[in-house]
């Protein structure tokens, strides 16, 4: 095919069994626990991103019912799910899509800004709400600078949204056990009891700092499918 004409797709995603993902599982909870956490406070949210309806079944089936999407086709794809089922929806809030996704996510983890809560707060009241934290002070980078986080979690207080805790994905080629601890000490200094944070390949660093809940792929689900291009 010429490079002309050349396009970037995704092959089907992976399958998933519930038998292989009892097992990942239970990997993924000693990990935690030989990180000096315990698995019945540290929970697991699996994130069924770039994977099939499978995986939410599959997940559900060994006790799992929390699960997180990076974006809203896939969430409305794959919510609501069995029954119990609870959606969290992970990353950056495209405001212009919260009134399709507010009857379907349980619990907003990206929000980093004033005005996604107001969006928020107009299409679902009361909503729960984690703020996102960059710790990088990199551009591109979701997140609310730590210096301002105490800000906008009384604004979105003010919003009458439940700000429960924070959520931050750790800088990337070092420096992720520093990250959660600052975001760990940040929930303590505002009384948050919620800290998301860490996710396969950090998970480690994020239970040692304090974590409250690990956002679980890979490690559950296999590896994605790559992206073809042709």
């Amino acid at each position: 095919m010429s490079s002309i004409w050349a396009t970037t797709i995704s092959t089907s995603p992976p399958s998933c069994a519930s038998d292989e993902v009892a097992a990942r599982l239970a990997a993924v909870r000693q990990r935690i626990v030989e990180a000096g956490g315990d698995p019945a406070t540290v929970r697991v949210l699996a994130v069924t991103k770039g994977f099939g309806a499978d995986a939410v079944s599959a997940a559900r089936a060994v006790g799992l019912d929390e699960l997180g999407e990076n974006y809203a086709a896939e969430l409305r794809a794959k919510a609501p799910g069995p029954e119990g089922t609870r959606w969290h929806f992970l990353g950056a809030v495209q405001r212009n899509k919260v009134r399709a996704l507010a009857p379907l996510v349980d619990v907003w983890q990206g929000v980093a800004r004033l005005a996604e809560g107001q969006r928020i707060a107009a299409c679902a009241p009361g909503a729960q709400v984690l703020v996102q934290v960059d710790c990088t002070g990199l551009p591109g980078r979701n997140g609310c600078p730590p210096d301002r986080v105490p800000d906008l979690v009384r604004q979105l207080s003010g919003l009458e949204l439940a700000v429960t805790g924070l959520m931050t994905v750790a800088p990337q080629g070092g420096g992720a056990a520093a990250a959660f601890r600052q975001v760990a000490d940040l929930a303590d200094a505002l009384g948050l009891p919620e800290r998301s944070m860490g996710m396969t390949d950090d998970l480690e660093d994020a239970v040692a700092a304090g974590s409250t809940m690990v956002r679980i792929g890979r490690a559950l689900f296999g590896e994605r499918s790559p992206k073809v291009v042709g």
